[in-house]
């Protein structure tokens, strides 16, 4: 397992010591050593594509096609997704139904709407 925090901004875990800073190598997001969340995790925040806070009941759309794996079907960008459910285990951050089916989605392919 790896030392280094995830990235407080995407919630992403491609992160690497910089000197006395952290930088997440997918946002480009530095931050102290010491400026982890202070909440804990129990009180995990996730953030949208454009770092706003998301919440259970937010309608999102996204940000760009997604290919679901293991199918054939694309998930297009501009679709509007309503009532998502936070989920803390995993990558995937967001549950949300849609008309195509149930999926699991990384915030960072989100954007509050």
């Amino acid at each position: 397992m790896s030392a280094t925090p995830p990235c407080p901004q995407c919630t992403l875990e491609n992160t690497y010591p910089d000197g006395a800073n952290f930088v997440c190598a997918d946002c480009g997001f530095e931050w102290a050593a010491g400026e982890t969340s202070a909440a804990g995790d129990d009180a995990r925040v996730v953030r949208d594509a454009n770092g706003t806070v998301l919440q259970d009941g937010d309608a999102v759309v996204l940000i760009k096609d997604l290919k679901v794996k293991g199918s054939s079907t694309t998930l297009k960008q501009g679709t509007k997704v309503k009532s998502i459910r936070l989920v803390g285990d995993g990558d995937h951050e967001v549950d949300c139904k849609m008309d195509a089916g149930n999926y699991m989605l990384k915030a960072c392919f989100l954007k509050k709407a």
